[in-house]
């Protein structure tokens, strides 16, 4: 029997334990990497040529959808896109006849997944699936922008925290830490990353180290060369950057 050679990419090491452990009870898969994010799975998917990925959408540094874009056609398996996002990205999938599973998933949803990715792989149909790739990423990009919810995964339970609701956020390491209210939670990615989801309307980066809710504002305080101390509405005070001034002011110019 010849094995469906298969990497598993995922920046929580239980969701990657969890997927081995399914495959596990499958004859036909062979698992022949395992990687912790995106460019660790360009390396693999470019070193090994693997028949399939079940490749995570969100991570650091690149996610699923970057992962696709850095490979180059004949480099892109079959993908079964393991995820929390947006409704958006879910009709994508769907539109497009590309395989997904839905955190948290399900042994029969798994099973599922798996007869579409043996069906693909025995058609060989190569040139089908990556005009079905590209046509996502085509489909994505042309899409919304910016998100308007946010899927954070954290002691072993799904929250769902709306955009609107975020007062500030923090980098931490390689984490952000966003504030929402009287409750904060971490995610794994980059400030830098994170900004990028954000819509600059109403967000703005007021340091190497923070981003603030526009509508969170309640006071600017200039500082010496041009810094500011800035109030939320909740009482919090967050120091801006020296190269981050033209953004507030341009925002102090606005409200006066």
């Amino acid at each position: 029997m010849q094995k469906i050679r298969t990497v598993i990419v995922d920046d929580e090491l239980l969701a990657r334990r969890g997927i081995r452990a399914q495959l596990q009870e499958e004859r036909d898969f062979e698992v022949i990497s395992e990687c912790r994010n995106g460019l660790e799975a360009v390396a693999a998917i470019q070193k090994e040529a693997p028949d399939l990925v079940f490749l995570d959408v969100q991570m650091p540094e690149l996610d699923g959808f970057e992962v696709l874009e850095v490979l180059e056609p004949e480099q892109r398996p079959v993908v079964i896109f393991v995820t929390a996002y947006d409704r958006y990205a879910l009709r994508a999938f769907e539109v497009h006849a590309l395989d997904y599973l839905l955190k948290p998933f399900d042994p029969e949803r798994f099973s599922k997944a798996l007869q579409r990715a043996r069906a693909q792989i025995e058609r060989k149909d190569i040139r089908d699936l990556n005009t079905r790739l590209q046509n996502l990423l085509d489909d994505l990009k042309s899409g919304p922008r910016y998100a308007e919810r946010i899927v954070i995964k954290a002691g072993g339970r799904i929250v769902f925290l709306s955009v609107a609701e975020i007062d500030w956020l923090e980098a931490a390491d390689n984490y952000v830490k966003l504030h929402a209210g009287r409750e904060s939670h971490l995610m794994r990615e980059t400030l830098s990353n994170f900004e990028k989801r954000l819509d600059p309307v109403q967000f703005i980066r007021v340091h190497r180290s923070a981003i603030v809710n526009v509508q969170r504002i309640k006071e600017l305080h200039p500082l010496f060369r041009g810094e500011y101390e800035i109030v939320l509405t909740n009482g919090t005070r967050v120091s801006s950057g020296r190269s981050y001034r033209d953004k507030l002011q341009q925002l102090f110019e606005q409200s006066s």
